[in-house]
């Protein structure tokens, strides 16, 4: 029913930005959770951080705090995932999920297929 598409992914040289976006084909994001995750090759999958469903809180795992933010615009069914700052280590496969406000991927239902994200030295 609730089907996240993520986009935006693409190739910058370390120290540039890009801006995620997470849709949903199906029924709405709003009033869900919703979660950014990301896994490079032969890796653990991580989380990155998460917004709630009302938008009023966000939260953010150590490595991008500060340099990444999390936003929502539920009129446009979409949630963004705003990097800058990008360093080489950022470089990953980019995950939007929706369901429970957390930074455990365990609480979430609902999983984009997922964007790449390169990030050059």
């Amino acid at each position: 029913q609730v089907q996240p598409v993520e986009s935006g992914g693409g190739l910058v040289q370390a120290g540039g930005s890009l801006r995620l976006s997470c849709t949903s084909s199906g029924r709405p994001l709003d009033r869900l959770a919703v979660g950014w995750f990301r896994q490079a090759p032969g890796k653990e999958r991580e989380s990155v951080g998460a917004i709630s469903w009302s938008g009023g809180d966000t939260d953010y795992t150590n490595s991008v705090r500060g340099r990444f933010t999390i936003s929502r615009d539920d009129a446009k069914n979409t949630v963004y995932l705003q990097m800058n700052n990008l360093k080489p280590e950022d470089t990953a496969v980019y995950f939007c999920a929706a369901g429970g406000f957390s930074l455990d991927s365990a609480h979430y239902y609902y999983w984009g297929q997922g964007t790449q994200v390169s990030v050059s030295s």
